[in-house]
C-alpha cells in the first residue's frame, strides 16, 4: 500500500473556522480519506491523505473530498501546490492579470517588499517600494495630510488610506499596499496598544484598509502585518478581477 498527502494552503481564514466549514461535507467523502488541519507561518492549512495499491490508486481515494474542500473553502484556498506560498499566488495573481504592484511601509520597514521580491518572477509586476517611517516621510514622500496625522495619526485607518493613494499617484501603480502600526515592544497605549496595525490595499482607484490586533513579539508582530497585507491584497485583486469579468 502506498500513501499521498495533498496540502490544501489556506489565508484569511482561521483554524476555527476551517474546521466548522469541514463540518459541512458529507461524512461519506471521509471514509477514504484522513484530514489534519493545523497552522504554520500564521495560515491554516489541510493536509488530506489517502492509502492505496498505488500512487495512481491513492490520490484517487482523496480526489472527492479534496474537490468538497476546495467548494466549501472556496478563495480562501490559494494553492494545494507544496511550494506555492502566499506572496507567489499574489504575484501569479497579478502577472496573470497584468497588474503592477508597489508597496509603502511604516512599521514593517520593508519586510512586505522583501518578502514579494523574494517571488522568482516578481520584477515582471513590481515597480517600487518606501519606507516612509517617520510622520514626516509620510508627509513629504507619500504625501499624507497633516491634518489626517494630526487628528488621527500615523497608526490610522485614515493614514493608511491616503499612504496608498499617496503611493498610487508617485508609483503609477495599478495596485498598491500599505503597513502601519505599532510593533513594540513601546509606544503602546491604551487606545492604540502594541500589536494594532493597520492595512491598506489601492486597487485601480478602489481603497481598502483593515485594523488588525496582533501578539508576539516586535518580529512576530511585523510578520504577522506582512501576512496580513498580502492576503487583503489577494481578497481585493479577486474581486477587482471578478467585476472586471462582469462588465
Amino acid at each position: 500500500m502506498e500513501t499521498y498527502c495533498k496540502t490544501v494552503k489556506t489565508c484569511g481564514i482561521s483554524e476555527e473556522e476551517v474546521r466548522a466549514k469541514l463540518k459541512e461535507i458529507d461524512k461519506e467523502y471521509f471514509n477514504d480519506a484522513k484530514v489534519e488541519v493545523g497552522v504554520s507561518d500564521y495560515e491554516t492549512y489541510i493536509s488530506v491523505s489517502g492509502e492505496g495499491s498505488d500512487e495512481s490508486d491513492a490520490k484517487k481515494k482523496i480526489k472527492p473530498l479534496v474537490k468538497e474542500i476546495k467548494n466549501v473553502l472556496g478563495n480562501s484556498i490559494y494553492s494545494t501546490e507544496k511550494d506555492v506560498t502566499l506572496e507567489k499566488s499574489l504575484v501569479d495573481l497579478l502577472v496573470a492579470n497584468e497588474l503592477t504592484i508597489s508597496v509603502v511601509e511604516s512599521c514593517t520597514g520593508g519586510m512586505l517588499s522583501s518578502t514579494l521580491v523574494d517571488v522568482p518572477g516578481v520584477s515582471s509586476v513590481y515597480k517600487m517600494g518606501v519606507v516612509s517611517y517617520s510622520n514626516k516621510a509620510k508627509k513629504k514622500i507619500i504625501n499624507v495630510k497633516k491634518s489626517t496625522l494630526d487628528k488621527y495619526g500615523a497608526v490610522s485607518s485614515q493614514t493608511a488610506e491616503e499612504m496608498v493613494k499617496g503611493m498610487s499617484a508617485l508609483s503609477k501603480s495599478d495596485v498598491v499596499l500599505s503597513t502601519t502600526g505599532i510593533a513594540g515592544p513601546d509606544g503602546g497605549t491604551d487606545k492604540k496598544p502594541v500589536g494594532l496595525v493597520y492595512v491598506g490595499c489601492f486597487v485601480c482607484g478602489k481603497v481598502k484598509t483593515k485594523e488588525c490586533h496582533f501578539s508576539g513579539n516586535r518580529t512576530e508582530i511585523r510578520q504577522q502585518a506582512v501576512k496580513e497585507a498580502l492576503v487583503l491584497a489577494r481578497e481585493c485583486v479577486l474581486k477587482y478581477v471578478s467585476e472586471k469579468m462582469f462588465k
